[in-house]
């Protein structure tokens, strides 16, 4: 009997991580895992507020196209970027605050591949308004100016055997500044096309282009019904976002889509 009551005093003794990690546990969530869940809960409520993405609500996807270009330098040991592609492509082009439109803002540019690594299988990338230098590149710069500077990956991305920060250089076709509200930008394409190189940095600090991508057409979607771009849900072989702040971009991501749905489903 005696060994029966240590037996059960010991059974009902607390965990040793607190009643906070057993209730974490009953979650199914690992203790210390509340910054992923405050930043999924906060961009869950941003996004059924604007009953659009969390970050960048205002913006317009466009019809796009992807070409691969012949690899100066030697092969990027990556399937899709070492052999001749032309590609189909979805992109936005946003306002992170949605400011006024001569105001600088944080300019984004959502790029959506298809079938860049095989049948059924999307790409997605998104980068942010910044500088060129080995600093700056990893720093979003609001801007007023689509096309007045680089867009970057901000953090680096794992390519082939080697880690990159990406980034899309826009050609400027035009003298006029284009503003990066949705209808300035549905203006310009009007107008032409808008084309940007992709590249990726390499050691020395240059860049080095694997694509051109040409914006050519405005799609007429109202903001809730534009893509929920995900780079970790859409990456490619040997191509794909490193692990800084990986966890905390997830969540953003988890909550920005059930923020939408939510929306739509009460609207």
């Amino acid at each position: 009997m005696g060994g029966r009551l240590v037996r059960s005093v010991r059974n009902a003794a607390p965990s040793p991580r607190g009643d906070a990690g057993a209730a974490a546990g009953r979650r199914g969530k690992p203790p210390g895992s509340w910054p992923g869940a405050a930043v999924e809960a906060a961009f869950r409520l941003l996004a059924r507020l604007r009953g659009a993405p969390a970050l960048h609500p205002h913006g317009l996807t466009c019809t796009a196209d992807l070409e691969v270009v012949d690899a100066e330098g030697g092969a990027w040991s990556v399937p899709w970027l070492d052999a001749p592609g032309r590609y189909t492509a979805t992109v936005r082009l946003s306002r992170a605050a949605g400011l006024p439109r001569r105001l600088p803002d944080a300019l984004g540019l959502a790029v959506r591949v298809d079938r860049a690594d095989g049948p059924d299988h999307l790409l997605d990338l998104l980068l942010t308004s910044s500088g060129r230098g080995r600093i700056t590149r990893h720093v979003p710069l609001p801007r007023a100016d689509a096309l007045g500077g680089p867009y970057s990956s901000l953090l680096r991305y794992r390519v082939g055997d080697h880690h990159r920060t990406l980034a899309a250089l826009p050609r400027r076709t035009r003298q006029a500044p284009v503003h990066g509200d949705p209808v300035s930008l549905a203006d310009a394409l009007a107008a032409g096309p808008l084309v940007f190189d992709l590249c990726a940095d390499t050691a020395d600090g240059s860049w080095r282009a694997f694509a051109v991508l040409t914006v050519r057409t405005a799609l007429s979607l109202r903001q809730e019904e534009s893509p929920g771009f995900d780079v970790y849900a859409h990456s490619a072989r040997r191509f794909a976002p490193g692990h800084t702040l990986a966890a905390v971009r997830r969540a953003a991501y988890r909550g920005s889509r059930a923020g939408r749905r939510g929306r739509t489903r009460s609207g």
